[in-house]
């Protein structure tokens, strides 16, 4: 047959090689599509969302132009991320969905992300790779520098069942996912949850250059909220040290009123915060800010509090006041808000609201401080392994010809 103009074709049917007596069709339609000259994608898949190529595949997703490229092996996986990603406050480059891979695999979908300059960060949902080698050698060659979130369906054997008759996902041993993702920067997942709260972050906050995350300063009207705080972090491997004293004269200083700690975690009561509308929380921010050896602020606010001491307007200010301390600051730290709702549509509403312009000024905003914790240590890790990328670079034994990889 004389070849066509089309070069890539997404087969959406099912009852391909995910069913005990589609292999053989799904292998005539491969052959079929390469003798036209194209490629395919899928079959067994949903769609394709492009905000620059203004096409989407679900409804409601709006075409706001970000820099997250996913490629997604499920289809309702995708609609899931795009979906609550867009919630979230997520911006997305592009999502495929590539279904049982007959063709197009995800090693080559990688391979154009890493080389696309709009795509700043990389997700994937995977259940089996067929090109397992290849895509190793991509990640490895990045070194983390483009950062990749992994979503890894089928790790366990119950997991890998499903796989088998969702997309004819072949088994895989979860170690040698955990050990790619040692080897190569890849920030390995297990829910969805935490997939987008680590694009999220990594879309909001740089990483650090030449140090990893460990310090960090919590404030907020916290009590009871900042002591659990302070065991997740500490499960994170993320430490709230005591300030020094340098930094805890100039927060006595203040002369808060009673009620309030200094020492860090900065515990204080809603009538602190609502002192002088809400800018006492500037210089609080600011003198944390100056605080040394510090890599990362979390703001955490409890909104139902908040607005039964005072009402919205304190919530703006104390926003505003993070805004202005976190734009003033004299030195590169991580700067993160959590705010929080007790469930109501009141309280959520203005959740959203505030999520959005924190999200306008390039800051993450999580529900939860557990939450929080865990997307700033997955942070840490891609730093750390840029960190020994770097330190490898210039090791002799990097140029003595050894090999790497997976057995």
């Amino acid at each position: 047959q004389a070849h066509g103009k089309v070069r890539f074709a997404q087969v959406m049917s099912s009852g391909f090689a995910e069913t005990a007596e589609g292999a053989a069709r799904q292998h005539t339609l491969v052959q079929a599509v390469r003798a036209a000259g194209a490629r395919l994608v899928g079959p067994n898949c949903l769609g394709l969302h492009s905000v620059r190529g203004r096409v989407t595949f679900v409804d409601g997703v709006a075409p706001a132009a970000g820099g997250f490229g996913v490629v997604s092996q499920s289809g309702g996986m995708g609609v899931d991320i795009l979906r609550r990603g867009q919630a979230r406050g997520v911006r997305f480059a592009s999502l495929l969905t590539l279904g049982n891979a007959a063709d197009l695999s995800a090693a080559e979908l990688l391979a154009h992300l890493l080389a696309d300059a709009d795509v700043t960060q990389i997700g994937l949902y995977l259940e089996s790779v067929t090109d397992g080698r290849a895509l190793y050698e991509l990640l490895r060659a990045n070194a983390g520098r483009k950062p990749v979130v992994l979503l890894k369906g089928g790790m366990s054997e119950q997991g890998q069942r499903a796989a088998q008759s969702h997309t004819g996902a072949l088994a895989s041993d979860e170690r040698l996912w955990r050990g790619l993702a040692a080897q190569t920067g890849v920030i390995l997942v297990d829910t969805l949850d935490a997939f987008l709260d680590t694009a999220l972050m990594l879309q909001c906050l740089a990483p650090h250059a030449g140090r990893a995350t460990g310090s960090v300063c919590l404030f907020g009207n916290g009590g009871g909220t900042s002591v659990i705080a302070c065991d997740a972090f500490a499960r994170c491997g993320l430490a709230v040290k005591p300030f020094p004293a340098d930094t805890v004269a100039r927060l006595d200083a203040l002369q808060l009123p009673p009620g309030a700690s200094v020492a860090n975690p900065i515990d204080t009561p809603v009538g602190v915060l609502a002192k002088d509308g809400g800018r006492i929380a500037e210089q609080i921010l600011r003198i944390a800010y100056d605080a040394p050896a510090l890599d990362a602020v979390v703001l955490h606010l409890n909104l139902p509090v908040i607005v039964g001491f005072s009402d919205a307007d304190l919530v703006r200010n104390l926003v505003q006041a993070a805004l202005r301390a976190r734009a003033q600051a004299g030195q590169p730290i991580h700067f993160v808000m959590v705010l929080r709702s007790d469930g109501s549509a009141e309280i959520d509403d203005m959740r959203r609201a505030f999520r959005a312009q924190a999200l306008a000024a390039g800051i993450p905003v999580f529900d939860e401080l557990p939450e929080a914790a865990a997307a700033l240590a997955r942070l840490r890790a891609l730093e750390l392994h840029r960190l020994r990328a770097a330190d490898d670079s210039h090791s002799p034994e990097t140029h003595k010809g050894a090999t790497h990889g997976t057995q």
